[in-house]
């Protein structure tokens, strides 16, 4: 039977279920149709997006030359058809300034309809491509390409607006613009840049306002307030500008034949296609992140770019037909949209619908709005583009040269050119750093240390050959590895140099490489090691730790940093006080678990890369992998005692967010290394159910680590842990039926054939007994406090030296804690008598007791034995076990 599923009887008063288990209820009846509802929160995000939308794109629109209707059908479209079918649910898609410059250069060339027909094409290639499901290969392309397009496309709408703003006309590249700027500068229109400079306060300005009443006004769109301020502004005044022409919608042109090159038709299809397709998909991928930061539970399923290429692609053929503009998602109008509270694509199609309200209702409005305000608003737009946040970015990742060589030449070539041109700088930057690898050697404290920067491969074994033979015969070589990759050549290099080094009595530490190869070496400068590439987690460790600690499990979850508090720290209360602990981790026996039971393959714990760490051995009855931690053991815990609240680690960080980390990394190692390896035997289990053959009762101390001192794994154990390691005695559970209830399931549902209480040194509850804290009443009594007298039994019998003398095999315990942590699991195993389910299967001969001592500074296991009337924990040694 599956663990924790109740058994059901049938009850003949139950009502049968209308509908299948699982199932939602049957909808309502035919001749009830079901009504649409639109949450409130839909309701208000799309009428924030629309207030937005509605001015950046007629100002798209006049920045590409395209009819300023056509800004106002993209955004209609893109909201209604691309929110309808597309696999974002909640991005918007519209005219996007990233298209502007693409858009206005087919303007320039084709001519206004040969350019909606570039759409519907585009669109058509949009769709074969979410047909043959490439979308996510489109993510492939470098961040810093995509940032460096978008910058470039800033630019060049910035440059070009630039001239509309001190009341001239652009020209169509960015040299023309920018030899033209002069005479513009001598010539301008007083009245167009003051409603540019009005507009462009506004927009900076508005975001900032402060108090209670400056954060009601800010839920105004900004762009809205601009452009609406600076024309009342210029009505009020008087001011002659040129504004907004919407002619009537029925001498609208629509989409025509394509006129033109073949090849120069097939070029403006895929460059329209790509910049679309890039930016719809990228900002799907960035509304999902939106999405899950924000507080509270999200119902918003994540997007599925493929469905995200087709709903793309059938808004671009149906703008383009209706002479609307190239549409694409709107990474300003997206984000309003997330955090507006939208829960659905409804906020998305109703903001399409009021924009096409506004086109038709609004137009006498929409005319009085001068062009120079849209041009000041669509300047900072591309300003925008051009993120320092990005640029950062690129530059810390070493790609600063492929962001700037794209954004050039987007500026003075083309998008398309411009992609080209940062791919192949891309390219040419990735072979750069997979042929460029620094070796060094140098002489430490007498240790050869070889560094090897960047990649390993068998351009580098000459170079790697002539350092690794500065090492002299018999001495300690380090070798560093600070490189993702290694290919075969360099590998069998640095094997056979290794087992020549060792075979000749030198030894070898070889760090920075995949689990296995021995843990990175804390160098004594003062600074961390740069990051790895390929998500080892060994990363940034502490200077001056002076720690060379060797994994001890398969999994490699030990981490090596500074100790959070000093040795000699004690706590009071559960503590972890450890009496006679050497705590050397470095000695600490290491073996990596085989499979199925077989013993693993020896190998030297300081192997090179691919070898083991030991020999050891899986001892489950029913699992694949040997040596694996279950969920009493979290990958990456720094061991030790808890920092209190708001307590500051030697590294620099808060406790709380390192511990974070360490989780993060540690949850990371096991799904790169262990779940590939388990996955099969755990799909094996969860269809079968578990079967363990053991319950193992032991302390909630951190220290232990129940797979890896009984090397056992995914359902071998059925593990009970509390404070203590306590069995309260039935009849005096007093509300607390956590122990007893997991007795129960474990012997009557489970079937367990034996029952393990496991102590061990320096336990801080055994402590607390010996120590209580001073000034306690029973009235007064902490939770602690009140579960920690089921222990009494315990105390009592070392102080009074009731029943028989329990003691270690060959020496007498160190002190009265540790007697105490001995008597305990004696006395446990009597409570455990005690206990029906328990008592009746020891009767019928279906089940053991065992008891366990495991000393912590010792990694020493002890079974408890009985001999001549005396309890004994017998020492359990390596050669006992059979392999």
């Amino acid at each position: 039977m599956p663990a924790c599923v109740p058994t059901h009887t049938a009850d003949p008063n139950r009502p049968e279920r209308a509908h299948p288990p699982h199932s939602p209820p049957p909808g309502p009846p035919p001749d009830r149709p079901r009504r649409p509802r639109v949450a409130g929160a839909d309701v208000s995000a799309a009428i924030a997006v629309f207030l937005i939308a509605l001015p950046l794109s007629l100002g798209i629109a006049l920045a590409t030359g395209a009819p300023l209707q056509a800004g106002l059908v993209a955004a209609a479209v893109g909201g209604v058809v691309a929110g309808r079918i597309g696999g974002c649910p909640l991005q918007v898609s519209g005219p996007a300034a990233g298209l502007t410059v693409v858009t206005a250069d087919l303007i320039q060339q084709y001519g206004w309809r040969t350019t909606c027909a570039i759409t519907v094409l585009a669109g058509l290639a949009q769709i074969g491509l979410g047909c043959l499901r490439v979308a996510r290969g489109a993510l492939a392309v470098s961040p810093a390409i995509v940032h460096g397009m978008l910058a470039g496309i800033g630019i060049t709408i910035a440059v070009a607006q630039v001239h509309i703003v001190l009341g001239g006309t652009p020209q169509s590249s960015v040299p023309d613009n920018l030899r033209a700027l002069p005479s513009q500068l001598a010539n301008v229109d007083p009245a167009a840049v003051a409603v540019s400079v009005l507009t462009l306060t506004l927009l900076l300005l508005w975001p900032k306002l402060p108090g209670r009443a400056g954060q009601l006004l800010r839920m105004v769109p900004a762009a809205l307030v601009a452009v609406a301020g600076a024309t009342v502004t210029a009505a009020a005044a008087g001011l002659v500008l040129a504004e907004v022409d919407l002619p009537s919608w029925r001498s609208h042109a629509l989409a025509g034949l394509p006129e033109g090159p073949v090849l120069g038709l097939v070029a403006a299809v895929l460059t329209t296609t790509l910049v679309c397709s890039v930016q719809s998909l990228l900002g799907a991928v960035a509304v999902d992140k939106l999405v899950s930061r924000r507080p509270g539970p999200s119902h918003v399923p994540r997007s599925d770019l493929d469905r995200e290429l087709l709903g793309q692609g059938t808004a671009n053929i149906a703008s383009g037909c209706l002479g609307g503009l190239p549409v694409a998602g709107v990474a300003v109008r997206s984000s309003a949209n997330v955090r507006a509270g939208a829960v659905s694509r409804n906020s998305t199609m109703l903001h399409g619908v009021l924009v096409v309200l506004a086109a038709l209702l609004m137009v006498p409005v929409l005319e009085f709005i001068p062009l120079a305000s849209l041009a000041a608003l669509v300047m900072a737009v591309g300003i925008q583009m051009v993120s320092l946040h990005h640029i950062r970015t690129v530059t810390r990742h070493r790609e600063a040269l492929v962001y700037a060589a794209t954004a050039v030449a987007v500026v003075f070539a083309g998008v398309l050119e411009g992609v080209a041109l940062g791919i192949a700088v891309a390219v040419g930057v990735a072979l750069h750093r997979l042929t460029h690898t620094r070796i060094t050697h140098e002489v430490k404290e007498g240790v050869h240390h070889v560094h090897v920067r960047g990649q390993l491969t068998f351009l580098a074994v000459p170079r790697l050959s002539r350092a690794l033979h500065l090492v002299p015969q018999g001495a300690t070589g380090v070798v560093a590895l600070d490189g993702s990759f290694m290919d075969h050549a360099a590998y069998e290099a640095l094997q056979d140099w290794q087992n020549t080094h060792t075979a000749r009595g030198g030894s070898v530490e070889i760090t920075g490489r995949r689990p296995g190869t021995g843990v990175r070496i804390a160098e004594p400068a003062a600074l961390t090691s740069p990051p790895m590439t390929d998500g080892t987690g060994e990363a940034g460790v502490p200077s001056g730790a002076g720690c060379r600690c060797r994994p001890w499990t398969a999994w490699r979850n030990h981490q090596c940093g500074p100790p959070l508090f000093a040795p000699d720290d004690t706590r009071s209360g559960h503590g972890t006080r450890d009496s006679g602990a050497t705590g050397d981790t470095s000695k600490a026996g290491g073996g990596q678990g085989g499979h199925g039971g077989r013993p693993a393959r020896p190998g030297p714990g300081n192997g090179p890369p691919g070898t083991g760490t030991g020999a050891g051995k899986g001892t489950g009855k029913d699992t694949g992998t040997g040596s694996v931690s279950n969920t009493d053991s979290v990958p990456g815990a720094v061991s030790g005692p808890a920092s209190p609240a708001g307590s500051v680690s030697s590294a620099g960080a808060p406790e709380a967010s390192r511990t974070g980390a360490d989780l993060v990394r540690g949850l990371s190692a096991f799904q790169r290394s262990t779940a590939p390896l388990v996955r099969g035997e755990l799909a094996r289990l969860a269809r079968e159910g578990q079967r363990p053959a053991q319950l193992f009762l032991t302390c909630a101390d951190s220290r232990l680590v129940t797979s890896m001192i009984t090397s056992s794994g995914p359902g071998d154990l059925f593990v009970v842990r509390n404070v203590g390691n306590l069995v309260p005695p039935p009849g005096e559970e007093n509300g607390d039926d956590s122990v007893a209830a997991a007795l129960e399931y474990a012997v009557e549902v489970l079937a367990v054939r034996s029952i393990t209480v496991c102590g061990h040194s320096g336990c801080g509850a055994m402590q607390a007994l010996l120590d209580p804290r001073p000034g306690g009443t029973p009235g007064a009594r902490t939770p602690l406090e009140r579960w920690l007298r089921h222990g009494l039994p315990s105390l009592r019998r070392v102080r009074d030296g009731g029943g028989p003398g329990v003691r270690l095999a060959g020496r007498a315990p160190a002190d009265t804690a540790e007697q105490l942590c001995l008597a305990n699991v004696v006395q446990q195993l009597e409570h455990l008598r005690a206990h029906e389910s328990v008592a009746r299967a020891l009767k019928d001969g279906l089940l053991t007791l065992h008891g366990l001592y495991f000393h912590v500074g010792e990694a020493q296991a002890y079974l408890l034995t009985e001999a001549t009337g005396e309890r004994v924990f017998d020492r359990v040694r390596a050669e006992d076990l059979v392999l």
